[in-house]
């Protein structure tokens, strides 16, 4: 899994333009929370066994970048939950899991038929 580190509200437009041409996918993770380090895991797992996924991965470490959550709680009028991923697909996130919600398959699943 290469994550793309996700550090600056700036770099939010940029996802939202990158999402017209792939999926985006963000996951919002706290260093300091052992069920965001779980759920991080799993989903790593999962996204091992699926090597042909079609979309970029960006990390967000919510306690040194908390700013960037908060925007992107606003302008995708999500709450903010940790962890959390967000899926971005021609500029509007098209699905939010959190906790032991976030299940790749299930994301993958949706994503497909866009």
């Amino acid at each position: 899994m290469n994550w793309q580190l996700l550090r600056t509200t700036d770099e939010i437009n940029q996802l939202i333009e990158n999402s017209f041409h792939q999926p985006v996918l963000i996951f919002k993770h706290s260093t300091r929370c052992s069920i965001s380090s779980t759920v991080l895991n799993r989903f790593e797992t999962k996204w091992k066994a699926n090597q042909e996924l079609n979309f970029e991965g960006y990390l967000l470490d919510l306690l040194n970048y908390r700013m960037v959550s908060n925007e992107l709680a606003s302008k995708f009028e999500v709450q903010h939950e940790s962890p959390q991923v967000l899926v971005l697909v021609n500029g509007k996130c098209v699905n939010h899991k959190s906790h032991y919600e976030i299940d790749l398959e299930e994301m993958i699943a949706e994503i497909k038929p866009i």
